[in-house]
């Protein structure tokens, strides 16, 4: 449980740094869901849970992306959109 707490906020800061691409909150939360999770799975992975580390980075990156504006965190246009 002690190891819990550290890994879950180095996931969570890892899966913020990558979120926010695209304009629409729809796609803001969808890629920064999918961008978290790869980032949270490669820190869980590292620490020994890397399923554990894909769902809190997805999760946390999905709020992030939802949340925030084009101007604060703006990756560019998403790859499903012409």
């Amino acid at each position: 449980m002690k190891r819990a707490l550290p890994l879950a906020g180095a996931i969570v800061g890892a899966s913020l740094l990558v979120t926010g691409c695209g304009y629409h909150p729809t796609d803001r939360a969808l890629s920064g869901g999918l961008l978290g999770a790869g980032a949270g799975a490669a820190v869980g992975a590292a620490a020994g849970d890397a399923g554990a580390g894909a769902l809190i980075g997805g999760a946390a990156g999905a709020v992030t992306g939802a949340v925030t504006r084009p101007d604060q965190i703006y990756l560019g246009r998403p790859i499903w959109r012409p």
